[in-house]
């Protein structure tokens, strides 16, 4: 309990942490809350209302379709969410195992498991992404797989970084001496230490998540019929709503989609000075 009070104190300082959890706490309360928020139905089209700027009764305007921007905005926030947390929870898991196994028992395994992570790594991820969802589908959970099946090596690499050093600790000789299994140590003694700095990398990996699956579906690499962000801005640049005038409709998705990532990247930010004490302001 001193410890977490500690951690708040530390906390409390960085403006950009609080910043970002206070944006991160807004996003989940509009998406938990969508369902009895007073806004209009956002597959409600009418076609007499089309592109309508921002005004009092439609705040961020409306689509081609006449449907309310700003509801597909606040909908929207829950396929985002959806997706970062995961498939940060795929590229965390996978991350864990192969960096812990790795770094832990060194040797052949540690070169097969790295050569295995530079493969992923070296890939052009995005373009693999694009390929693999035109062979299997777009749909929602399909992409939350490729996302996370494809983006475990940096995690890994650090988990492994992190391993190798825990591994030569006093307290970790110690219970390899009294016959301790590999497998104890890695899960009674290795992860407990791994896992406060792999929270800080979960967070980015949320946000890398929902920044890529809005790329994909803007790329047409998904369910554009999807209320989502990057399908809002696909549809807009489709219909060529820039070009006529139209800002408002890629605007605000996009407006939202920056505003999410940047709470995850502060409030990420904000946990690694918490956690790793050299990085923390004098």
């Amino acid at each position: 309990m001193d410890k977490i009070k500690v951690y708040w104190k530390i906390f409390k300082k960085n403006k950009l942490g609080i910043f970002g959890l206070g944006v991160l706490l807004f996003f989940i309360f509009i998406a938990l809350l969508a369902p009895v928020l007073p806004i209009s139905n956002p597959t409600l089209t009418n076609p007499q209302e089309s592109y309508l700027p921002p005004s009092y009764n439609h705040l961020f305007g409306t689509n081609g379709l006449g449907q309310d921007v700003l509801s597909q905005c606040i909908w929207g926030t829950q396929i985002s969410l959806i997706v970062g947390f995961f498939a940060a929870a795929i590229i965390i898991i996978i991350g864990l195992i192969i960096g812990m196994i790795s770094g832990y028992y060194g040797g052949f395994i540690d070169e097969i498991f790295m050569r295995i992570t530079d493969f992923f790594l070296v890939l052009p991820s995005l373009a693999l992404m694009i390929i693999v969802g035109a062979l299997f589908g777009s749909s929602l959970l399909n992409v939350i797989l490729i996302i996370g099946l494809l983006s475990w090596p940096s995690t890994a690499r650090i988990v492994r970084s992190m391993t190798l050093s825990l591994r030569e600790f006093p307290f970790v000789e110690a219970v390899k001496a009294a016959n301790g299994s590999n497998i104890y140590i890695i899960f009674k003694h290795i992860m407990p230490n791994v896992i406060p700095v792999i929270i800080a990398t979960a967070i980015l990996n949320i946000s890398g998540a929902i920044f890529t699956q809005a790329s994909l579906v803007f790329l047409g690499v998904g369910d554009v019929t999807d209320i989502s962000w990057g399908a809002m801005i696909h549809n807009a640049f489709d219909s060529g709503d820039i070009i006529g005038g139209y800002w408002w409709t890629s605007f605000f998705p996009g407006l939202f989609l920056v505003l999410l990532i940047l709470g995850f990247i502060f409030l990420s930010r904000s946990l690694e000075e918490i956690l790793n004490p050299r990085m923390r302001r004098v």
